[in-house]
């Protein structure tokens, strides 16, 4: 397989075995929201994520890992985040490019795709309440349990060492 290919999610998952991070991965039908998720997460104790790939008028890139619940007012987040401006979704084209998933593949586990260090990776403080943290591995038809500590590891082996920021309001309404 050329170098060039984003990472499989069998790939990545050898990988979190190789460093030695305790995972369970679960099966599951492709979820695109967090309102197709809530069937999934239900069933899988741990904090959930929500991802958010961004780019300000600089093009610079940005992954925000959030609680599935979390509400994040984007234009306030530019501020906290180190984002020149305003902060809008990125295309299609450079999710591909440098975290080589697709729309509603987006995932804390992606950066291990941008080789070159174009994306920075943000993780909601909430987030981190939890012992437990539950992504897509680079398919959204599967969602892996690992700790927060050996996620947070992750991200630094992968040279993506998160920024931990308060930029959620957490929904009170929201079915937990």
């Amino acid at each position: 397989m050329p170098e060039t290919l984003p990472t499989s999610p069998s790939q990545l998952l050898a990988m979190l075995d190789d460093l030695n991070y305790k995972t369970v991965t679960h099966t599951h039908q492709a979820v695109f929201t967090v309102e197709e998720s809530n069937e999934v997460t239900a069933n899988i104790k741990g904090g959930h994520t929500k991802n958010l790939f961004l780019k300000d008028k600089k093009d610079n890139y940005f992954l925000i890992i959030a609680g599935h619940h979390a509400k994040i007012k984007l234009n306030k987040a530019h501020k906290l985040i180190g984002a020149h401006k305003r902060v809008s979704f990125a295309s299609e084209e450079k999710l591909m490019e440098y975290l080589g998933v697709k729309p509603g593949s987006v995932n804390a586990f992606a950066p291990l795709n941008d080789k070159e260090g174009k994306v920075v990776v943000i993780i909601d403080a909430p987030l981190l309440e939890n012992e437990f943290i539950n992504a897509h591995p680079l398919t959204n038809t599967m969602t892996t349990t690992i700790s927060k500590e050996d996620l947070l590891a992750f991200l630094t082996h992968v040279n993506h060492a998160p920024k931990i920021v308060q930029l959620s309001e957490i929904d009170d309404n929201a079915h937990l």
